[in-house]
């Protein structure tokens, strides 16, 4: 394949809609975990911006958090209803404080 090729090569593939399917399982199992595993969760969608995705950021009452992305706000939606929780929109809402607090208490865990 060329250099400057427009289609990517086989080694870069995602594994196609399998792949995909298989990622939004594992998202999917991630945060199922997450909200059983803690109290008070709630879900922030974060609209996609030309350096990030949109995605879906879950905040327990403590301020822990997890990150993973999602297609879109109906995706975010339908996923935070799947896990009995509230979603609210970062760009009306912010961040809630406990997770701005968890945060600064725990340096290096922010890429989760």
């Amino acid at each position: 394949m060329a250099l400057f090729s427009r289609r990517r090569s086989s080694s870069n593939s995602d594994g196609g809609i399998f792949g995909k399917r298989r990622k939004r399982a594992e998202t999917t199992a991630h945060l199922e975990n997450f909200v059983a595993t803690r109290s008070g969760v709630s879900a922030y969608f974060e609209a996609e911006t030309p350096r990030d995705p949109s995605a879906i950021v879950l905040v327990a009452v403590d301020g822990e958090w997890t990150r993973r992305k999602v297609p879109s706000f109906s995706a975010a939606k339908e996923l935070a209803e799947k896990l009995g929780i509230s979603l609210f929109d970062v760009a009306a809402t912010g961040y809630p404080r406990a997770m701005r607090e968890w945060s600064m208490k725990n340096p290096g865990t922010q890429a989760r």
